[in-house]
């Protein structure tokens, strides 16, 4: 005889599973309605607002940037609201802007870090994004407005995505000075604002980033350990051929991987900076041999382009291997 007791607990969870199931199905209806409805308006009117962002730099490089691109393609002005930092992304591969007007935000992630696509702000930027945002919903133009957590990373992205609504612009045609014998590792460090257990699948254990230069410097003329201060573990400095060089300045970052021949990185947001400079990405993984998430990451790229295949490796033998392949090619003009 089965158990009543089980019979209930399988109802039970059949119930939950339903109610998950149309609450997924009514908030794609509604979210799909939104995103379309602001569309159409965008490229009517041919003009919008968008922001504030205050994200993390994948969710620039994949998502929000690209998604731009491609307003600015159709002839849309945009009128941004984001970070000071981020200026330098925002042009086309002839150096022009591809917003209409930038409401620049300081940086400010060394008082609090972004979390996805947003971050808490100190009062002087709240008062900032809050006038944005103000503004913008008074203005009666098409806004954009992805502050919503669950409307921007279960909808929003992957409606860009399925759609096409993407563009990437050659930045080394603007960014690029020379081509080196140089490679650029972006030595990543822990973000507290996300769960640890998911930060370790995702991103995989601590490098010790000394040892990886080091290796580095046996293969290539120049290295170059570069980031952003909240976001890299260094706790070194140059030495020899490696010149560390941790900074906020995008024009100087976006110059030296257009100039280098390989990005190295954890995976993280700077793995899409390969299809906007022209460099290829080695990706490094310390804890096995299955990265979390990497095939969300691997379809957003290609949404990106298509002119490098990531490279992988999962141990510091993997690493100089593969420099020690790469050393035997010859340098691209």
């Amino acid at each position: 005889m089965i158990d009543p007791k089980l019979i209930n607990k399988k109802y039970i969870r059949f119930r939950k599973n339903l109610t998950r199931f149309r609450k997924r199905v009514y908030n794609t209806t509604r979210w799909t309605l939104r995103a379309n409805w602001v569309m159409l308006n965008t490229l009517r009117k041919k003009e919008c607002y968008f922001g504030p962002f205050t994200g993390e730099f994948g969710h620039l490089l994949g998502h929000n940037l690209p998604f731009i691109s491609y307003l600015y393609s159709k002839g849309v002005k945009v009128y941004f609201c984001g970070m000071e930092i981020h200026k330098p992304f925002f042009v086309d591969d002839k150096g022009n802007s591809l917003v209409a007007s930038y409401v620049s935000i300081r940086d400010f992630f060394d008082q609090s870090l972004p979390n996805c696509n947003t971050a808490d702000g100190p009062e002087d930027i709240n008062t900032i994004t809050s006038d944005f945002i103000a503004k913008a919903k008074k203005s009666g133009i098409p806004y954009w407005d992805n502050s919503e957590f669950d409307y921007y990373f279960d909808f929003f992205r992957w409606w860009t995505l399925r759609h096409k609504f993407l563009k990437t612009f050659d930045l080394w045609k603007v960014y690029r000075t020379k081509r080196l014998n140089s490679v650029v590792i972006f030595p990543r460090k822990l973000n507290p604002t996300m769960r640890p257990d998911v930060q370790l699948a995702n991103n995989g254990e601590q490098w010790d980033y000394h040892h990886v230069a080091r290796i580095a410097s046996e293969f290539f003329d120049k290295v170059y350990v570069i980031g952003h201060p909240a976001f890299s573990d260094v706790s070194f400095d140059s030495f020899d051929n490696v010149e560390v060089n941790i900074t906020n300045d995008n024009a100087r970052i976006l110059e030296l991987c257009s100039n280098s021949r390989l990005i190295v990185s954890q995976h993280s947001g700077s793995v899409y900076l390969g299809e906007y400079t022209d460099c290829p990405v080695l990706v490094i993984y310390k804890g096995g041999r299955e990265i979390g998430n990497m095939d969300s990451t691997l379809l957003f790229k290609d949404g990106l382009g298509k002119r490098y295949d990531f490279s992988y490796a999962f141990g510091y033998d993997e690493i100089a291997n593969f420099f020690n392949a790469m050393s035997n090619e010859k340098v691209r003009n």
